[in-house]
């Protein structure tokens, strides 16, 4: 952490260098002239700029009501209205900036061609911002991952909630949101492009009779996939002895499911397989201490 926050002061101050040193050059060189610049200021200027600003806001905020409102189902339409929704607070901001100087009386493309466009994008620190920009928009044309996706990211696994022009919101089952530059969006795991598999392991005692137990399995694996239709993707498998422990053999069972569906569907197939092998006479066992005494 602290690295980061030393890596951050670090790249601000050279930014505020390079910017200064641009001014200076312009300065001297007679490129910039701040006795161009004319200010206009009074009360009704200032009038105009506060109901320009808050008449763009509120432009801004019912476009991106409107936006939300469609909710479709489809991930990659959700991700391009997620874009434009993060893409409009960025030219709201522009326009505001650039009106409000406007009218202030700056003539603004005099400072825009004084300091130059280069000197401006690092003296503002924004090499990180075209990163994230340009990093977001390869990954939404390359199809790497939509809004309602599940991606994990460096150990953080959720769902991608917005995609933005510079970040992206994942929220985990626990709704937490971890908040990811998009030039940070590096080894995805995105788990929403194949059917997922919940696992469950079961153990039966070393008594009983295995060959009629196997013979019984895919009989309790159709009723246990006639009751989870709206979970399971198709019965149950069995995979058979996965390992022969201190008490008991175990057995192991997958199951396709959506990745939503992962966790919820291994405690399922637990639940349903300790009903169904009691069912068939077959207890699981549990462990147990046997205490000798010579007395």
């Amino acid at each position: 952490m602290k690295n980061k926050t030393s890596s951050k002061i670090i790249k601000l101050v050279v930014s505020l260098a390079v910017l200064g040193i641009a001014v200076l050059i312009g300065v001297l060189s007679g490129a910039l002239d701040f006795s161009k610049l004319s200010f206009n200021v009074s009360l009704t200027v200032l009038l105009k700029v506060v109901v320009m600003a808050f008449s763009i806001i509120a432009v801004e905020i019912i476009l991106s009501i409107l936006l939300t409102l469609p909710n479709p189902k489809n991930h990659r339409l959700r991700s391009v209205l997620s874009i434009l929704a993060s893409l409009l607070k960025y030219i709201a901001f522009i326009v505001i900036l650039c009106w409000g100087l406007s009218i202030l009386g700056v003539n603004v493309s005099t400072i825009v061609a004084s300091v130059g466009i280069i000197a401006l994008i690092v003296g503002f620190s924004a090499e990180s911002l075209i990163a994230d920009v340009v990093t977001g928009a390869f990954m939404i044309f390359e199809n790497q991952y939509n809004v309602g996706d599940i991606v994990e990211v460096d150990g953080f696994r959720g769902t991608v909630t917005s995609i933005g022009i510079r970040t992206t919101c994942i929220t985990d089952p626990g709704d937490n949101v971890k908040i990811v530059n998009n030039s940070a969006m590096k080894n995805i795991l995105n788990r929403s492009d194949k059917i997922s598999r919940s696992v469950s392991v079961i153990s039966v005692p070393y008594a009983t009779d295995l060959e009629k137990l196997e013979s019984e399995i895919p009989a309790l694996m159709e009723r246990i996939y006639e009751k989870r239709t709206d979970i399971f993707k198709a019965p149950p498998k069995y995979l058979g002895v996965d390992a022969l422990a201190d008490s008991a053999v175990v057995l192991k069972f997958v199951v396709n499911v959506d990745e939503k569906d992962i966790y919820s569907g291994a405690r399922l197939l637990n639940r349903d397989l300790l009903l169904g092998f009691r069912s068939l006479g077959v207890e699981c066992p549990f462990p147990q201490v046997d205490v000798h005494s010579d007395r």
